[in-house]
Order: structure tokens, then C-alpha cells, then sequence
């Protein structure tokens, strides 16, 4: 048995197909003629934007309008001004055409790669895929083709592209498995949405599997079997006929309101990170937007968005999600979150210094521009404001004194806004868990990021692999800090979300209902699954199971005792 990354759920059983990867090795050569070079680029260019609009025209056609979504990021990345210039300056001081794309390509894939935050680290992924399609392009070769494969193909590859699964012939693919990528991946994300099992990260897998063959992929527990015996097949259908049946029993979910055992209303919503995400929100029954991080809009900037570009995109996503609440994270730049443009200084220790409303407080005037596009916005649906990393009451009284001063610019110039628009603090630091009930006083609303209050909480970076053992929300001290922060919200009568990951743990989703959460901010994909789960339990079934957890001295004694009351 071979374990990796649970990409997407299900089980999978059939035979191996190992694609195999386009050469794209080549020998820099002199550039004689600087202009053909270019042009050469310029075809490979617009061969690949080419097409990438066939294969989204081919989602869309298929109904995965959120999907196809996120291949206009390849777009975005093949048309980007400031990769364009680079290509074509290193061009003209005689570089070819394959080493300019694979240089220019490279440096952006680097820099989202040292990324701390999954989402955006797995751009990456996006930024290389291009780079493929380029280079290939340039060197005469052939992209690998999913869609012509066999009847129960598992598809073994080393990487999973988004071009790849965006051609993908969903009924005859019975699994995925590759040796790279993440949950949150582009390639990951399709998966999930073709429903096809997917198991990524599988060390050397290309060079242990076999074209040909049989092989069970179970992408829930993120388990590849080779060769199975006869036991193990007759176990594994038995397993999948149940998922199969216990998937079509969550569509009894869809359209009902999200509420507990005993009738106590929840709100569920998703966590977003661009426009277009907004449509597999809507699609997956989530009630509304609990997290859309606006980085991406600076991330894919040369330069500081206008207040136009970014009202556009914030007002899309109101209008997407009609009268359902929208809450967007003002921008959370430095620490992992590289944006060469803005300069920011190197530090040794950038996840304590110069970063989120820290930054945005020392600039005040940028940070209006945005201000004012989100009040712009809340006029055409429900936007909430909500501030990253505040640590102290005088940042979220600063941000608030800033909103107001943009309402008075918003006046002068006759725009409509919500002039009671909310304004609310994520609570990813110990700090502001210490400090919640004078936060409570000032916000609208807690959002509590469990990210990156358990990593501040254990002093442990989820990515050391040395230190993952003190990253999990069961650690008592965690569990301590999320019910202070949710208690003091309760009482002073505000909205208490979640949006971290463990909004949508099965084993914690009952203290979250005891603690008295009102809304779990989960992927679209989970929306239905965490909606049964609130069903399962009362308040009163959950106290009780807080009151035995909240005794214990361990995580590990907290797992097993979530684990042992699972529904």
C-alpha cells in the first residue's frame, strides 16, 4: 500500500495507465534575429490562449462554469504584462525564446512555491502549466491527452495539471494518482468536481506502478493498492457501492436550511478565492461567502489594482450571491505573501513583522482605495468587511476610522453604499483571543481563522514536518482559545464564524455547535457533507461530549474521544 494527499473522495478500482511526460529539455542557442524570436513567442502565446478557450468552452459546455473558471487563470498568466516584458527583453539581450519563457516562468513559479498559505503556494501549479504549454509549443512537442483513454483507466502521472483534467473523459477514468500536488490544488479542485477519486503526492509512484497494471485508489483515506487480491476487490466495491449510495443520500441536503437536531439554525457558507469561485459556491447550496481573500486581485497585478478594477471584482461576487452575505478579507500581504510590485522589506521572521493591517495602517491611502471599492460594492448585495491579523483594539478603531472617512469621499462624490456595512476582525492570534471580549465590543463580527491561530497558538509551522504533531485543532490550549473567543462574541451578541479548515472536521464539528458557532465557512465541495453532520447532533448531545473532551489533557485523548462520538 502507497499513501499521499486525500485529493478527492471516493474509491476507484481499475488499470494503470502511466502517461508520460513531454521532453522539454533543450541547449540555449544564439539569437540572430531578435524580432523572429519574439514572433516565435508570440505564436506559442496565443496558441496556448488558444487553446485554453477551447477547453474552457468545452467545461462550460459540460456545466463546470466554477471549473472553467479556473483555467482563465492560464490565461491571465500567458497575457500578464509584467512576464511578457521580461520574456521579450531577455529576448532582445539574445537570449531564444524557450530560455526567456523558461526563466521568466520560473521566477514567478519560485515565488508563489515559498508561499506559506496552500492556496496560493498551489498557483504554482498554474504558472508551471503554462510554462509546459509554452515550452512545447516552442520545442515541437506533444502534451499529454486524457481524452481518449480507456474504459476504468487509473491515471498515473507526475504531476496533474488543470490543462490535463480540463480534457479529461470523466467516464472512463475510474482514479487519479500522481506524485505531486495538494488538496487545494487547481488539479485537486477539478477532480472534486468530476468526482473522480484522486490521490496526489504519492512518492515515485511513476517509477512503482506499471502501465497495465490493476490498482485500487481510495482518495478519501489517500491509499493507492497495487495488485490487490481477491479480498481486497471484493472489499473495496463493497466500499465504493456504499460511498455511492451515501452520496446520493447528501442531495436529500441540498435547499434546506442549515440547522441542528433540535432546530438551531447554522449559517454554511464557502471560502472563496476569486470571482469566478463564487459560481461553485452558489452551486454547492452554500449560503453566502464567509471568506473571499482579495489577494489574488494584487497577486495577479503588476501594479496596485485601481479602486474600479477592484470594485468590478467584489461586486461580481454580490451579484452572484444575490442577498446572501459576502465577507471579504481586506488584503493580507507579507509574511508568505510576496507581491514584488509593493516592495516589501526581506525579514527573518516575516509571520511576526510587517504584514496584513499592519501594513495596510502604515499605508493608509492604498489601503482607501480598497476600502472604497468594497463600500462601492456593499450597494449591490451583502458585504461585510473583515481585517486580517488584528492584534490590538487600536487597529480594528484605525480601520474603522479609515471606512468612515471613505464614506465621507463616497458622499462627496454622490456613490451609493451600504451605510451600515459591518466591519469584523478575523481572530487568527493569541492575542486577539485574549483580548476578545474588547474586540467584541468594537467588531460586527469574529471570523476565527484556525490556520493560523493554531499555528501561533503551538508555535508550530503546519509545514515542518518535525513540529506537524503539535499542529491539529485537539490540542487542549487550541480548544481553550476557540471556546473563549466564541463565548465572548455570543455575549456580546455578535456574529462568530469560522473559516479555517476545522470549520468543516466531522470530529469538531459538534464543539463547535456546543461552543455556540454561528457559521462554518467551509470549501463548496463540503457544504453538503457538513450540513448533515450539524443535523446529527443537539446542543444538548454536544454540550455533553465538551463537558467529558474539555477534562482531557492531550490531543491525542481528545482525538480518540471525538473519534469514539463521530456520527
Amino acid at each position: 500500500m502507497y499513501e499521499g494527499v486525500n485529493a478527492s473522495d471516493g474509491i476507484g478500482i481499475g488499470v494503470a495507465r502511466v502517461a508520460v511526460e513531454p521532453d522539454l529539455s533543450f541547449t540555449p542557442k544564439p539569437v540572430e534575429d531578435a524580432d523572429a524570436e519574439k514572433a516565435r513567442y508570440e505564436e506559442a502565446r496565443l496558441h496556448f490562449i488558444d487553446m485554453t478557450n477551447k477547453q474552457i468552452a468545452s467545461m462550460q459546455e459540460r456545466g463546470l462554469v466554477a471549473e472553467a473558471g479556473i483555467m482563465g487563470a492560464h490565461i491571465e498568466f500567458a497575457e500578464d504584462d509584467g512576464i511578457i516584458e521580461q520574456v521579450t527583453s531577455d529576448i532582445d539581450a539574445g537570449k531564444c525564446a524557450e530560455q526567456a519563457v523558461k526563466e521568466a516562468y520560473d521566477t514567478y513559479f519560485d515565488m508563489f512555491s515559498a508561499m506559506e498559505d496552500e492556496l496560493f503556494r498551489e498557483r504554482a501549479a498554474d504558472i508551471a502549466d503554462v510554462r509546459t504549454g509554452l515550452l512545447a509549443f516552442l520545442l515541437g512537442q506533444e502534451l499529454i491527452d486524457l481524452s481518449t483513454l480507456p474504459e476504468n483507466s487509473v491515471v498515473v502521472v507526475n504531476e496533474l495539471t488543470p490543462s490535463m483534467t480540463a480534457d479529461i473523459d470523466k467516464d472512463n477514468v475510474a482514479a487519479i494518482v500522481t506524485e505531486t500536488g495538494g488538496r487545494t490544488s487547481h488539479a485537486a479542485i477539478i477532480c472534486r468536481a468530476l468526482e473522480i477519486p484522486a490521490v496526489l503526492s504519492v512518492e515515485n509512484i511513476t517509477g512503482i506502478i506499471k502501465s497495465g497494471d490493476m490498482c485500487i485508489v481510495d482518495g478519501g483515506k489517500g491509499q493507492v493498492i497495487v495488485a490487490p487480491t481477491d479480498d481486497e476487490l471484493d472489499r473495496y466495491h463493497a466500499a465504493a457501492k456504499k460511498l455511492a449510495e451515501e452520496k446520493e443520500a447528501l442531495e436529500a441536503f441540498r435547499g434546506i436550511p442549515t440547522r441542528t437536531a433540535d432546530g438551531i439554525e447554522k449559517l454554511l457558507v464557502a471560502n472563496i478565492g476569486n470571482p469566478s469561485d463564487a459560481n461553485g459556491a452558489a452551486e454547492h447550496d452554500a449560503e453566502g461567502v464567509g471568506l473571499f481573500r482579495s489577494e489574488f486581485l494584487f497577486m495577479d497585478a503588476t501594479e496596485l489594482p485601481s479602486e474600479e478594477e477592484q470594485f468590478v471584482a467584489y461586486q461580481k461576487v454580490a451579484l452572484r450571491m444575490k442577498d446572501q452575505p459576502v465577507i471579504i478579507r481586506t488584503l493580507d500581504v507579507g509574511g508568505d505573501k510576496e507581491i514584488p510590485y509593493m516592495d516589501l522589506p526581506k525579514e527573518e521572521n516575516p509571520f511576526l513583522g510587517y504584514r496584513a493591517v499592519r501594513y495596510c495602517l502604515n499605508n493608509p491611502e492604498e489601503y482607501k482605495v480598497q476600502l472604497r471599492a468594497l463600500l462601492r460594492a456593499s450597494a449591490f448585495g451583502d458585504i461585510k468587511i473583515m481585517v486580517p491579523l488584528v492584534t490590538t483594539l487600536d487597529e480594528i478603531r484605525r480601520v474603522k476610522e479609515l471606512v468612515e472617512e471613505c464614506k465621507a469621499e463616497l458622499d462627496a462624490r454622490d456613490v451609493k453604499y451600504n451605510p451600515d456595512i459591518e466591519v469584523g476582525t478575523m481572530v487568527e492570534t493569541p492575542a486577539a483571543s485574549l483580548i476578545a471580549d474588547d474586540l467584541a465590543a468594537e467588531c460586527d463580527f469574529f471570523s476565527i481563522g484556525t490556520n493560523d491561530l493554531i499555528g501561533y497558538t503551538m508555535c508550530a509551522d503546519r509545514g515542518q514536518d518535525k513540529v506537524s504533531y503539535l499542529y491539529n485543532p485537539y490540542q487542549p490550549a487550541v480548544l481553550r482559545s476557540l471556546k473563549r473567543v466564541i463565548e465572548e462574541g455570543n455575549k456580546a451578541g455578535i456574529m462568530v464564524g469560522m473559516c479555517g479548515e476545522a470549520a468543516a472536521d466531522p470530529l469538531l464539528i459538534p464543539v463547535l455547535i456546543s461552543f455556540g458557532l454561528d457559521e462554518f465557512s467551509v470549501s463548496a465541495p463540503s457544504i453538503l457533507r457538513v450540513r448533515r453532520i450539524i443535523s446529527l447532533w443537539t446542543k444538548e448531545e454536544a454540550d455533553a461530549l465538551v463537558e467529558k473532551i474539555m477534562k482531557l489533557k492531550t490531543s491525542n485523548e481528545v482525538r480518540a474521544a471525538l473519534q469514539a462520538a463521530a456520527r
